[in-house]
């Protein structure tokens, strides 16, 4: 498939994705009876609205080459479960305070969604592959204005954070604005161990000499890497990005700190092997001032306030609300 076209699907995809402010993905099919999941004040949520939540889950772990144990596939259903009941109670609490969307927001949206893709027919063919309708979209949308309407009323309009909370979170916590020294380095690696024999160590290390030779000829260094490394970053001419203090093996680290930009290391031998490096760029370590960063923490710390006040509502919520769970094991 198509990789731009994944990337647009997707796109559509998040209308149903799970968050604390966005609605659950509603059946397209009529289902049968019996064919829920939960029940909140008399709403059903189905097992198509917890299946399309599961899903992207799925996708992502089988992407990742990662499979679940039955414990931590229960507990992650019992949370997709948890936020279909939070979302369906926050839609409702909408709707009991009055909340109106106009259908100019909601065609707002569904545009922007649609712009997405770069034809009508692209647009419906991804529809087709959900099993949705456009009204069902605009139905997703409606219930995510509704909500996220009802959040900013209920919460994010009474929460403030003063200049004294920001500036007590930055001296409390000095860790999280401060930045360690980094370097940017690349390396040609010709691989041995501990348990080679004399004889490969020694053709492995007169290999690199041969490859050391040829940088200092001229020739040059990404290049060499492709054609020699015996690390996966050699499709990249070697790059190993940015990193810091304490991502490295100690002897790597040492050397590619001590370099300048533009320089190339020595011979160094670790557990894996024999390294060249070449060190690109140096950041030293820094500071965030408070000043620079005081907008965004003062917005992290409203979010985080916002979240408190909103579990602390939806827990009054569920006490009064008839919630019914139908998904074995789940929320137990």
């Amino acid at each position: 498939m198509d990789v731009k076209y994944v990337g647009r699907l997707q796109a559509l995809v998040m209308v149903f994705l799970f968050a604390v402010f966005c609605p659950p993905a509603l059946a397209e099919k009529k289902q049968a009876p019996g064919d829920k999941v939960a029940e909140v004040n008399g709403t059903v949520i189905t097992r198509n609205d917890f299946d399309k939540e599961m899903a992207p889950i799925k996708q992502k772990l089988i992407t990742m080459g990662r499979s679940l144990n039955q414990s931590q596939l229960l507990e992650i259903e019992s949370e997709i479960l948890e936020n279909l009941i939070k979302r369906e109670l926050l839609y409702q609490a909408s709707r009991k305070n009055g909340i109106k969307v106009e259908s100019a927001a909601v065609n707002e949206q569904f545009i922007k969604l649609k712009k997405r893709f770069p034809t009508d027919a692209e647009f419906k063919t991804a529809l087709k592959r959900m099993g949705v309708s456009e009204e069902k979209i605009k139905s997703e949308i409606r219930r995510r204005i509704s909500i996220q309407r009802f959040g900013d009323r209920q919460f994010a309009q009474k929460v403030d954070i003063s200049e004294a909370e920001a500036r007590a979170h930055y001296d409390g916590h000095p860790e999280f604005f401060r930045h360690s020294e980094k370097v940017r380095a690349s390396h040609i690696l010709i691989k041995v161990n501990s348990e080679s024999d004399e004889a490969r160590k020694a053709e492995a290390l007169q290999k690199l000499e041969n490859i050391q030779r040829r940088i200092k000829n001229g020739e040059d260094f990404s290049t060499l890497a492709r054609i020699f490394s015996q690390c996966p970053s050699s499709a990249r001419g070697g790059d190993l990005g940015n990193f810091e203090r304490g991502k490295m093996v100690k002897a790597f680290e040492d050397v590619a700190f001590s370099l300048k930009p533009g320089e190339v290391s020595g011979i160094v031998k670790t557990k894996f092997g024999y390294h060249l490096i070449k060190v690109f760029d140096k950041k030293p370590a820094t500071v965030i001032s408070y000043e620079d960063i005081k907008e965004k923490l003062k917005n992290y710390l409203k979010q985080e306030k916002i979240r408190k006040e909103a579990g602390a509502y939806l827990d009054r919520m569920k006490k009064t609300a008839k919630v019914e769970i139908f998904l074995p094991n789940a929320l137990k």
